[in-house]
């Protein structure tokens, strides 16, 4: 039985594993009136590592989407960058002409951030491999508007040298241990408010990055950091413009 909205959300990779580790995030909001449906791209990159693959993937993604643009109420893109598929598809005519609304996990998540933080703290983002520092801390800069600088409320960005498949694929102690690494080097950056998991494939792993909160800061300040997860901040926030028409 479907709901009386309906949300897309688009895995641009061609990794099924990683889908399927989004719809239990989903399920825990608890929109029951709200259908939520999945894709994974059919061919293409099987994990986005730079701005080439996000690019490629778009060939991929598209010829799959475009009999289902008119079906759905809302889109979200579950890639952790700048990725083009999130303009263009705010650009396509039945999205324009429906008001349905369009983001992807990384504006989800920055937005939110920039939402809950006390105006003294800053946000950060733990991402996987090193090329993401660069690319998402210029992505930051471009989706905030803020010309050559980031906001003062941007903490940076740490990584975990791992792929996207690594953080499922490699030992389980490896993935924990260069997760927290990565957490406490960006709690040293700053009065730290809010951390993005900055990667779909490190969705559920909240746990492994308030471990390392409480082990930097100890329990107070550490269970004070807020754990933001782009796929539920992007399927909340399509929840409310759907709703509310904006």
């Amino acid at each position: 039985m479907r709901g009386a909205r309906s949300i897309l959300v688009i895995n641009p990779n061609s990794t099924e594993s990683m889908t399927d580790g989004l719809r239990p995030l989903v399920d825990s909001l608890q929109f029951q009136d709200t259908t939520h449906d999945f894709l994974t791209a059919p061919s293409g990159p099987k994990s986005i590592n730079d701005e080439d693959d996000a690019v490629e993937s778009v060939k991929h993604c598209l010829p799959a989407l475009e009999s289902l643009l008119v079906r759905y109420n809302g889109f979200l893109i579950a890639c952790y960058s700048k990725h083009p598929l999130v303009p263009i598809l705010k650009g396509d005519l039945t999205i324009k002409e429906g008001r349905k609304p369009v983001t992807g996990i990384f504006e989800a998540s920055v937005s939110t951030s920039l939402q809950i933080i006390h105006p003294d703290e800053q946000f950060g983002i733990v991402s996987t491999g090193k090329v993401w520092e660069k690319i998402l801390s210029e992505a930051v800069v471009d989706f905030l508007g803020t010309r050559s600088e980031a906001s003062k409320r941007f903490a940076g960005v740490e990584t975990t040298g791992l792929t996207a498949t690594d953080l499922h694929d490699a030992p389980p102690e490896e993935v924990r241990k260069r997760m927290k690494d990565a957490v406490k080097r960006l709690l040293k950056k700053g009065k730290i408010g809010a951390i993005c998991l900055g990667c779909a494939g490190m969705s559920g792993m909240d746990e492994i990055v308030r471990e390392a909160c409480v082990e930097e800061l100890g329990d107070h300040e550490g269970s004070r950091i807020r754990i933001v997860d782009g796929v539920q901040a992007g399927v909340a926030w399509l929840e409310g413009a759907i709703r509310s028409g904006f």
